[in-house]
């Protein structure tokens, strides 16, 4: 118990401190979520990829593990939520939500601070969350667009944007350097290490602004099984995966660790874009995110004692 209690109070107390300033200071100022947004997934975010790929050392070994266990777990969840979906005769666009609200999982403005505040003495872990926040990019402007889109139009259009997204253009100028050797300068590395520090904060105060004007009604069956699924089962089916691909350390903590992250707030705005059921998936980011300060807290607690 005192271990959890210390996850929860040096990990998931300063995420859910900051969250919640954001949303206050939301009331207050009015922020501009939108912005906000666009300011962390354009400039913030792909600047902590370029800089972690940029100083990392990846084994090709680990980067394959990696990538076999991120196939096999997204390829599971699309199964497993196609199959439910048509099981409980879930309305097309209400469907079209479900099936992105368990796949699709909010690596970037939770999961990566999360990951900066337990592997900070670990740099190998918070590469892997980087190395599966650029897979989540992928399935999210693939998968997850075209997910939305299918109700009434062919999503193959979602595929134009992903070789635009500053995100991807950031990890291949990584992966550039990485590959090449090539050093930059001490001041155009500085003020990119600059940018990529303020990720954590801004990251966390615009999830608490998007979050704040969000309310929960009598909770579905739909929005009830999200929750069990993106909290619960694909931990589990994480955890599985991990002890057949015989996965250990650092590794297996951040793979069990990313599986148990909310639902992805870019789930709530294609709901939105699509009109595919917004308001339940609004519900959805709020309810998972809430109850995430547990969910979250427990699998860091259970990562650690498993595979220390």
């Amino acid at each position: 118990m005192g271990v959890f209690l210390l996850i929860l109070l040096q990990v998931i107390f300063p995420v859910f401190a900051l969250l919640g300033l954001g949303a206050l200071l939301h009331r207050r100022l009015r922020f501009d979520p939108r912005t906000l947004s666009r300011l962390t997934g354009s400039v913030l975010l792909p600047a902590l990829v370029f800089a972690n790929l940029y100083e990392a050392r990846f084994e090709a070994a680990l980067v394959l593990q990696v990538a076999l266990f991120l196939l096999l777990q997204n390829g599971l969840l699309m199964i497993a939520v196609e199959a439910a979906a048509r099981w409980l005769r879930l309305e097309a666009r209400t469907a079209s939500t479900f099936r992105n609200s368990i796949v699709l999982f909010n690596s970037g403005n939770f999961g990566l601070p999360v990951s900066q505040l337990v592997f900070a003495a670990q740099p190998v872990g918070m590469s892997i969350q980087i190395i599966v926040t650029l897979f989540q990019t992928l399935v999210t402007n693939t998968y997850g667009l075209f997910n939305a889109m299918r109700v009434e139009a062919p999503g193959w259009r979602a595929l134009r944007g992903l070789f635009f997204n500053p995100i991807v253009l950031a990890m291949l100028a990584g992966i550039a350097f990485q590959a090449t050797g090539v050093r930059l300068p001490d001041f155009v590395w500085r003020p990119i290490d600059t940018v990529a520090s303020a990720f954590l904060a801004v990251a966390l105060f615009t999830l608490g602004a998007q979050i704040a004007g969000l309310r929960l009604r009598r909770p579905s069956l739909p929005l009830l099984l999200t929750a069990a699924g993106r909290l619960l089962v694909s931990p589990a089916l994480a955890l599985g995966l991990i002890l057949a691909l015989g996965l250990q350390g650092v590794t297996a903590q951040a793979l069990l660790i990313a599986g148990s992250f909310p639902c992805s707030r870019n789930m709530a705005q294609f709901a939105m874009e699509y009109g595919n059921d917004p308001d339940y998936a609004a519900e959805a980011v709020l309810l998972t995110t809430l109850l995430s300060s547990l969910t979250v807290a427990a699998t860091v607690f259970a990562a650690q004692r498993l595979f220390a």
